[in-house]
């Protein structure tokens, strides 16, 4: 039997299925016409992230290998990603996937701690694994990361030319985040990191 992915990495995330629905279509025949229905799935696969065609392939490749904790790594992803398909922001970018497969390894780590409050070494290891592969996931994944030291230089720049702009201290907060939309876009960032950074930096 397949593997079930974790428990508490997935523990919030609805396991769910491509909708599905009947559509019918009218032949006709020498006997009148008729209706025939099919069946099919609404979930399109047009225009899929590269890195999410790349993580199919590679959920193909572990069933095949039997590789248990890759396989319960990547049907964490592709349930969230699901999940995600079904409400107002869709994962449509490479970004997006990874800020998806940090979620769920900040997820994984967290058992991680959870699991060795109470000495379940065991579980510790499990959750450590995945959080590992999906480390790896993210650096394959050909989206750019920014450590901190270069994500507080590129803040500590916008934060001088606004300043320099003559920004009033009311609105400098709200600048400065408009000036890091650009140097920020198509990098893989915690928002809520540089929002912090931004406030820190900007505080009298």
């Amino acid at each position: 039997m397949a593997p079930r992915p974790s428990q508490t990495v997935l523990k919030a995330l609805r396991w769910t299925q491509p909708t599905r629905q009947l559509h019918c279509s009218a032949q006709t025949t020498s006997r009148g016409p008729t209706q025939r229905w099919r069946l099919y799935s609404t979930a399109s696969q047009d225009g899929a992230p590269p890195f999410l065609q790349k993580l199919k392939g590679d959920l193909k490749a572990a069933m095949r290998a039997k590789d248990a904790p890759r396989l319960s790594v990547l049907r964490a992803i592709m349930s969230a990603n699901l999940n995600a398909s079904k409400t107002a922001t869709p994962i449509s970018t490479d970004v997006q996937l990874v800020a998806l497969v940090r979620k769920i390894q900040k997820a994984a780590h967290d058992a991680a701690a959870e699991a060795k409050a109470v000495g379940r070494q065991d579980l510790v290891d499990k959750e450590n694994e995945q959080a590992r592969i999906l480390e790896a996931y993210i650096s394959e994944s050909g989206v750019q990361s920014l450590g901190e030291a270069e994500l507080k230089g590129l803040v500590e720049n916008a934060v001088e030319a606004s300043v320099s702009a003559g920004t009033a201290a009311k609105s400098l907060v709200g600048d400065v985040m408009k000036r890091l939309t650009s140097a920020l876009e198509g990098k893989d960032v915690d928002r809520k990191r540089v929002a912090k950074l931004v406030k820190e930096l900007t505080s009298p």
